[in-house]
């Protein structure tokens, strides 16, 4: 009669067996599979060491051309503004040493600079999107005419674009000093802009902002730049929006117009300003803006070209 205790030796023996199985087995399979990986560590590491080579070639090939390029700019540029004038918007993330570089090149082409107003972070800021959008028309001089859209961007740019730029039929201000000074103190009460000293109307602009906007409502704080540029163009004789690297992907204002084929129909963009060759093609963008066309410009791959092809 077979016991209780047959059992369990039984089933201990059958256990044993399974657990020498898989000892036995794991150790004869895992020799060569470790070997394997470890050949393909090897082959990584080697690729890796190659990739790394290889974007440090790239990355010094770049950094030549662009100080190849900063040697060349003041040739590249100059008389291509001769006699006229332009004002500089910046955004609350726009890197001043952006804005330096690009003035000194500016007046190298021969511009005059008649002043900066600064966006702030109430301008682009959703929850205040509200405010901005019911005092727009509370500063708005007298006879002047905003447009359809209720956006706060175009409002803003419809407004701005009246005070900060000349007609560009007659070259002559949209509205009185008092009225400008008027209207723009309305929105730096408020908190949306803060204006430089001696600001006065220009033929053109350069809207410059900064890369990619991060944090929450990214896109809209972009969507909100791209709108008032775009808006802006079309007060004055030309506009160029530009933009450091990733600022023409699709949380940056560069990116948000070269999305929309009515906005880049009208406005210039760049995404490189942070380099020599950047702020050169937007000295040529503005150049391109006065001559009634218009384009993508840089190194994105949104971007129709690195720089426009000037006529003779």
């Amino acid at each position: 009669m077979i016991s209780l205790r047959y059992h369990l030796v039984s089933i201990a023996a059958v256990f044993l067996a399974l657990a020498l199985g898989v000892v036995l087995g794991s150790t004869t399979v895992s020799e060569p599979l470790l070997a394997g990986l470890s050949n393909d560590k090897d082959s990584l590491g080697r690729r890796v060491a190659d990739l790394q080579a290889e974007r440090n070639g790239l990355n010094a090939r770049l950094a030549d051309a662009d100080r190849f390029s900063g040697a060349i700019a003041p040739l590249a540029v100059r008389g291509q503004l001769d006699q006229r004038t332009v004002v500089l918007i910046t955004t609350a993330n726009a890197n001043p040493a952006d804005r330096d570089a690009l003035t000194q090149l500016l007046r190298t082409a021969g511009a005059t600079i008649t002043g900066e107003l600064q966006l702030t972070e109430t301008f682009v800021d959703p929850n205040k999107a509200d405010q901005l959008r019911d005092l727009v028309p509370r500063v708005l001089p007298a006879g002047a005419q905003l447009p359809t859209a209720s956006d706060p961007g175009t409002l803003a740019g419809g407004l701005i674009g009246q005070l900060v730029l000349l007609n560009p039929q007659n070259n002559k201000p949209q509205a009185s000093p008092e009225e400008s000074s008027a209207a723009l103190s309305g929105l730096a009460n408020g908190g949306f802009v803060r204006i430089g000293p001696n600001l006065r109307p220009a033929q053109l602009a350069v809207v410059l902002t900064g890369g990619a906007v991060g944090g929450d409502a990214a896109g809209d704080r972009a969507a909100t730049v791209s709108r008032f540029a775009t808006q802006l163009d079309r007060a004055g004789a030309g506009v160029v929006l530009a933009g450091r690297g990733g600022s023409a992907d699709g949380t940056g204002a560069v990116g948000v117009v070269r999305a929309d084929t009515a906005a880049t129909s009208i406005l210039s963009t760049v995404d490189n300003v942070d380099s020599f060759a950047g702020r050169v093609v937007t000295v040529l963008a503005l150049r391109e803006q006065l001559e009634g066309r218009s384009g993508r410009y840089g190194i994105a791959g949104n971007a129709q070209a690195p720089a426009p092809q000037m006529s003779n």
